[in-house]
């Protein structure tokens, strides 16, 4: 399987992800919290804008309005990565308590 770069724009973190597992899991896996608490894409908590790159998801759909999913908005931890990926700002403060990227560790 394919890694890619999955970068956060604030702050500017970034970490490895495998085209196998979700955007959250990759997260946490390199040490860095997101924010979350379904983990099956219904509470929307994880909620965060896709600025580029491409996801699947594991689920047929999940909790995003087609409007939410026109505008870019994805759910990190059913969203599994297909490209290198830029994820921007969260729909919810508060969401990161990690301490760095995969590579300063």
């Amino acid at each position: 399987m394919p890694l890619h770069t999955i970068r956060l724009l604030a702050p500017a973190l970034s970490y490895p992800a495998a085209e196998h597992e979700s955007l959250l899991e990759a997260a946490q896996a390199a040490g860095i919290a997101l924010q979350s608490s379904c983990r099956n894409g219904t509470c929307r908590t994880c909620m965060r804008r896709l600025e580029s790159g491409a996801v699947e998801y594991r689920i047929p759909w999940p909790g995003l309005s087609p409007d939410e999913r026109s505008d870019g908005w994805v759910l990190p931890c059913v969203a599994e990565p297909r490209s290198d990926v830029v994820l921007g700002a969260p729909a919810q403060p508060g969401w990161w308590s990690g301490s760095g990227s995969a590579g300063d560790e």
